[in-house]
């Protein structure tokens, strides 16, 4: 006999423990299932402890800037251990959280992999439980190129495994997680070398936005290779070597990264049993309220092809629990300008459509307001880091649809003109609106 609930989340992340929590103070009985640590990829292998190594190597380049501020500063070495060491800790009393967040909810934690029997009955292990309301939540798991020699390589979850920095490292892919993970490594000390298969990495970025990532990248000591294509990986007596199409390319290096983009996880579901439809990549396809092709089985997160951002796994998934149990039919996430940041060095924010989207959708309705100037911070410094912010308007009253920052304090300021953007702001809401002096955020309210 199965134990019945009145709904079953999938795994222990974002989207999981988000539907399960809402639905539970809803009144609904649920259960969370999940085979490994609760918090998913965002707390365990991804924003959480990138955001610590991103704050070490802001530190690094602190560092560096100190002196020309009058610090007597001498930076005697990292110890990349320690910092590993206190960010893990970090994560485990988070993890351990979690257990208590399911326990004060009233969410029963199953711990196991789940297996479909049929739409509303799930296996785990030799358990067996049943739902009116399954929710599919298991996220996605980096990609390794089916390529000679690739398992020389780790991925990003390999990079957090980490326990030595290694001194020489080739970055291979043109995403954020690529372009996030080779600002840690350089500014933490390491040699860097970046490949991309095309001309620019952040393809699906504003111009603006990676141009300048790109030009101070280059200025920082990266070395970035374009047009490069990675055709198969080999152990050196020093090394790990790669060879790209015109032969071996860059040396030998202590660590190769693959950064290549992800896959969902949906693979060892037995979706089949359930009817559930998936893509030839294996992502579930929902309509606007998270609904899969079978009633009662939803999908929410990155194993959708929604962004895969944590925030909007949430969003999704506390707004699917009001649909269900909070009496509120019409409730779901509206997809359209939703944030994102990007934690290079300096930082990106972003919402909204690029200026090529919108001239591809607006035409010759689309203005375009950018400044590029150095801050106040970097006014006394020999490293100069850019600033660069466009906004990309629509029409006669010049409706704001994009909003594109890149320099330091990108990723605090974006959040406020999100929410403008979202209410429809125009041009002149911004140019009516009091500048805070000094500071780089006044910018994006005195363009002109």
């Amino acid at each position: 006999m199965s134990e019945h609930f009145d709904l079953i989340a999938i795994g222990g992340g974002s989207a999981g423990l988000s539907v399960a929590e809402r639905a539970a103070r809803h009144g609904a009985r649920c259960a969370v299932v999940e085979a490994d640590r609760l918090g998913g990829t965002c707390v365990n292998a991804g924003c959480v402890p990138k955001k610590i190594m991103w704050y070490g190597a802001e530190l690094a380049h602190n560092l560096h800037d100190a002196a020309d501020y009058g610090f007597d500063v001498d930076r005697r070495g990292f110890d990349w251990g320690e910092l590993v060491q206190k960010r893990e800790a970090y994560i485990s009393a988070i993890n351990t959280w979690y257990h208590t967040y399911l326990e004060d909810s009233e969410v029963a934690e199953i711990p196991g992999r789940a297996r479909f029997l049929d739409a509303h009955t799930l296996a785990v292990g030799e358990r067996r439980i049943s739902a009116e309301h399954v929710v599919i939540g298991v996220g996605g798991r980096p990609l390794i190129p089916d390529l000679p020699g690739a398992e020389l390589g780790i991925d990003s979850d390999g990079f957090f495994a980490l326990e030595e920095q290694p001194e020489r490292v080739a970055v291979i892919g043109a995403g954020y997680i690529a372009v996030e993970l080779a600002g840690v490594l350089n500014a933490l000390g390491s040699r860097v070398s970046m490949y991309l298969r095309r001309e620019t990495f952040l393809r699906n970025f504003d111009a603006m936005l990676r141009d300048t990532l790109m030009e101070q990248m280059l200025a920082d000591g990266v070395n970035i290779l374009p047009g490069t294509t990675i055709s198969a990986l080999h152990k050196r007596p020093g090394g790990i070597a790669l060879e790209c199409e015109q032969g071996e390319c860059g040396g030998e290096f202590d660590a190769v990264i693959w950064a290549v983009g992800r896959r969902p996880h949906t693979d060892k579901l037995g979706l089949e049993a359930a009817g559930v439809i998936r893509d030839g990549e294996g992502y579930i396809p929902v309509d606007a309220y998270q609904n899969t092709n079978v009633e009662g089985v939803y999908a929410v997160g990155d194993v959708t092809r929604a962004p895969a951002l944590t925030p909007v796994a949430i969003a999704a998934a506390r707004r699917l629990a009001d649909r269900l149990f909070g009496g509120q039919p019409e409730r779901r996430l509206d997809y359209e300008n939703i944030p994102s940041i990007v934690f290079s060095h300096p930082p990106i924010g972003t919402v909204g459509l690029t200026e090529d989207e919108a001239r591809e959708t607006h035409g010759a309705a689309v203005k375009v307001y950018s400044t590029r100037f150095t801050g106040m911070f970097h006014a006394l410094t020999e490293r100069k880091v850019a600033s660069a912010m466009k906004l990309v308007t629509v029409g006669a009253k010049e409706k704001v649809v994009g909003a594109h920052i890149i320099g330091p304090g990108a990723d605090e300021m974006l959040q406020g003109f999100a929410v403008a953007i979202r209410m429809g702001a125009t041009k002149r809401d911004l140019d009516d609106t009091v500048a805070l002096h000094p500071t780089s955020a006044e910018e994006l309210v005195t363009l002109r």
